[in-house]
Formats: structure tokens, C-alpha cells, sequence
């Protein structure tokens, strides 16, 4: 997949990959306008909707309701780094969800394609190249 990421103004930057463009900003403290996402929480998102789209399917898949559940999603960091070093997923069901179906959920949570980028992260190449720019 290739996205190109543009520079609309202030502190926004953009992702335009197919039909879609994911606008980001910084917070004011951070110089933007907060008029999006930051880029960090975009990316931790990411990892929580991922994980929502395999428990929606599994749900779906065996005609479970979705009224009630809800994933709440929690970081912990390092104190001395700022990294975070843990992720909490809580699937939230309703008193009644069927016992037996609980660990599968779980397993299905698991099956993220974001949850198994980090379990074996790639590798990064970031370099420069130079264009010819026209002149309008």
C-alpha cells in the first residue's frame, strides 16, 4: 500500500491513500489547532478498531448481539521512557453474553493485523529523494 502524506497548514498533516484522506492535527500545546486526531492517537486507534472489526465479525458470524458490547482500550507507559510498554484490551459484554463464547472472543480479538505488526515489528527504511517541482 502507498499513502501520501501532504502538509495542508499549521501543524496538519494528512494520509491520502485510495479514496480516503486520515486528517491529523496537534493539540494547541503541541502547536495545531486540535482540529483532528493527532498522529499518535490515530495510530493507537488503529489498534483498537482493529481488534473491534474481528470481534464485530465474530459476533456477527454466530448471530450475537452487538447492543452492549464495547471494547475499552488502555496504555500504560514507562515513566522514565514515555513509552508504552503495555496495552490493555477490555471487552465489555452484557451480564447475559454466553459464557462459552467469552474466551473465543478474546481469541478473535487477537487475530488483529495491527496486534501482530507488533508482535513482529518491521523493519524501517526512512531516506529522501528529489523531485522536479513545476512551476505554475
Amino acid at each position: 500500500m502507498e499513502m501520501e502524506i501532504t502538509f495542508p497548514g499549521g501543524a496538519r498533516v494528512d494520509a491520502h491513500f485510495g479514496s480516503f484522506t486520515i486528517n491529523t492535527d496537534q493539540s494547541p500545546l503541541g502547536g495545531g489547532e486540535g482540529s483532528a486526531p493527532s498522529p499518535f492517537a490515530t495510530f493507537l486507534a488503529s489498534l483498537g478498531t482493529c481488534a473491534g472489526i474481528y470481534v464485530l465479525s465474530f459476533l456477527k458470524q454466530r448471530g450475537l448481539p452487538t447492543d452492549g458490547v464495547r471494547i475499552i482500550q488502555k496504555t500504560h507507559s514507562n515513566p522514565a521512557t514515555g513509552l508504552i510498554e503495555q496495552f490493555d484490551l477490555e471487552i465489555q459484554v452484557p451480564e447475559n453474553f454466553p459464557e462459552k463464547y467469552k474466551e473465543a472472543l478474546i481469541r478473535s480479538a487477537e487475530l488483529c493485523a495491527v496486534k501482530k505488526h507488533f508482535d513482529d515489528p518491521p523493519r524501517f527504511n526512512i531516506y529522501t529523494e528529489s523531485i522536479e517541482l513545476a512551476i505554475n
